[in-house]
C-alpha cells in the first residue's frame, strides 16, 4: 500500500509563520513569558464602526442565506470604488470576486492562469504561501533572488535573466512579506513593461498598499502601465489594513474571462463568504482611512524602534524597510557562534534557539526561501516589543 495522503497535499509544508505563532501562543497559554513576532497580524482591534456594523448584520435574515459565490454585490460595488480611490485603478464590479481572506485569491488566480509545467518568476524572499499555491496549481516557482543591500528590489535585468519560454507569470509583491521593500514607482513602472513586452502576465499582492512610511509611495502596476491591466491580477484584502485579520475577506481584480473562471471554482470550493464578514468588509472599504492611519502612525514609529535597536546587535544586518509591518534581518553573523552555550548553523536552528533561551518568537529565512534571515514583525505593543528586542540583544550579549 502507498502513503494514505496524496503526492500532491502531501509535498505541502505547514505555513511557518502559522506554526511560529501557534508555538508562540501556546507556551503564553501555558505560562511563559513568550513575546511573539511571528504573525503578520495588526494588535489592534478591529474599529468599532465595522464590528458594529457586523453585529447589525448578525440580526438581519438576509445575511442568514446563501449570497452569491462571487461576493455581495454592494460590496464588489465598493471594492471597486476603494480601489480607484486608493490606487487609481477603475474596474467595474464584476471583475471583482470576493474571497475567504488574501490566501484563497492567491491559491484561485494561480489556479485560474496556470497549467502544469508553466513557470511563476517569484522573487525572493517570498510570503511562505506563494510557492505552494504556485505547485498546488500544477505550476513551477522559479525563485528569483534579491540581496538586503540593495533592499530586497528585484529588477527588470534580475527578471530577464530567470525568463524561459515556459514562464508565465511574475508574483509580484510591494510594499513586501516579508522584507518591506517597496518598489519605488519608476522600478514598478520598468517591470510593468518588461511583462508587456514579453506577453508575461503578473499576480500582484497589494495587501499592503496602505501600510508605507517616509517618502516611500505605493504604486499599482496596471495603474503604473495601463497596456498590462488585461494580463494583470491584483490580490488584496481587508485583513492588514484594517485589522482584519480573522475576518477572513480578500479579493481578486481579473480580466472577466479569468474573473468568471475563478468565480466558478470558487462556487464549487466554498460558495460565498460569510455574509457577516461581508457585511464587516462592506463597512470598512466604505468608510474612510482615519483608523487606518492611526494604526499606520504606529506602525511606524515601532518601525524605527526596532531597526535602531536590531543595527545595535553585533552580527545583526537590519536594512531599512518602507511599508507592511515587517523587518527582515540577515542573522548570518550569529550562526556558528555560541549562545547561551549553544550554536545555530542555520537561521532555523537560531530561530529554535532564541525561542527557547530568550522565549522570543520569531520566523526563520528558510520559510522565505533566503537562509540566513529572520522576519519580525512589529505589529505587536510597544512595549512588548522593545522587550523582545532587549532579550535577543541580552542573549547574544551573553
Amino acid at each position: 500500500m502507498g502513503t494514505r495522503v496524496s503526492d500532491r497535499i502531501g509535498a505541502i509544508g505547514e505555513s511557518a509563520t502559522l506554526a511560529v505563532d501557534a508555538k508562540a501562543k501556546a507556551l503564553k497559554a501555558a505560562g511563559r513569558p513568550v513575546i511573539g513576532f511571528g504573525a503578520g497580524e495588526p494588535d489592534f482591534p478591529t474599529p468599532a464602526p465595522i464590528v458594529e456594523a457586523a453585529a447589525a448584520a448578525c440580526a438581519d435574515p438576509r445575511n442568514h442565506r446563501y449570497s452569491p459565490a462571487a461576493g455581495l454585490p454592494e460590496l464588489r460595488e465598493a471594492i471597486a470604488a476603494a480601489t480607484l480611490r486608493d490606487s487609481g485603478l477603475a474596474v467595474p464590479a464584476d471583475r471583482v470576486l470576493v474571497t475567504n481572506g488574501g490566501k484563497q485569491a492567491v491559491h484561485q488566480a494561480f489556479a485560474t492562469l496556470l497549467d502544469p509545467g508553466d513557470e511563476v518568476l517569484l522573487p525572493a524572499p517570498y510570503w511562505t504561501t506563494y510557492p505552494e499555491a504556485i505547485a498546488l496549481a500544477g505550476g513551477v516557482p522559479v525563485p528569483v533572488p534579491t540581496d538586503g543591500a540593495t533592499g530586497y528590489l528585484v529588477t527588470v535585468q534580475d527578471l530577464e535573466a530567470a525568463r524561459t519560454p515556459r514562464t508565465k507569470v511574475l508574483l509580484f509583491c510591494s510594499p513586501s512579506n516579508p522584507t518591506g521593500a517597496v518598489h519605488p514607482p519608476e522600478r514598478v513602472e520598468a517591470i510593468g513593461r518588461w511583462a508587456v513586452e514579453h506577453g508575461i502576465w503578473v499576480v500582484t499582492d497589494e495587501i499592503y498598499q496602505h501600510l508605507v512610511y517616509g517618502d516611500a509611495r505605493h504604486v499599482s502596476m496596471p495603474v503604473a502601465v495601463p497596456g498590462l491591466a488585461e494580463r494583470c491580477v491584483v490580490l488584496n484584502g481587508v485583513a492588514k489594513t484594517y485589522a482584519m485579520t480573522g475576518w477572513r475577506v480578500g479579493w481578486m481584480i481579473a480580466p472577466a474571462d479569468i474573473t468568471k473562471a475563478a468565480t466558478n471554482l470558487q462556487s464549487h470550493l466554498s460558495s460565498n463568504v460569510a455574509n457577516v464578514s461581508q457585511r464587516a468588509a462592506l463597512a470598512a472599504v466604505s468608510g474612510d482611512l482615519t483608523a487606518v492611519h492611526a494604526m499606520r502612525a504606529a506602525f511606524d514609529r515601532r518601525r524605527r524602534t526596532i531597526v535602531s535597536m536590531l543595527r545595535e546587535i553585533p552580527g545583526v544586518e537590519c536594512p531599512e524597510p518602507f511599508g507592511a509591518f515587517y523587518v527582515y534581518p540577515s542573522v548570518r553573523g550569529l550562526l556558528g557562534r555560541p549562545l547561551s552555550g549553544r550554536t545555530a548553523a542555520t537561521s532555523a536552528e537560531l530561530a529554535e534557539l532564541i525561542l527557547a533561551e530568550a522565549e522570543v518568537a520569531v520566523v526563520p529565512g528558510e520559510a522565505f526561501g533566503t537562509p540566513g534571515h529572520l522576519r519580525l514583525s512589529y505589529a505587536l505593543g510597544d512595549d512588548d516589543l522593545a522587550e523582545g528586542v532587549r532579550r535577543i540583544q541580552a542573549l547574544v550579549a551573553g
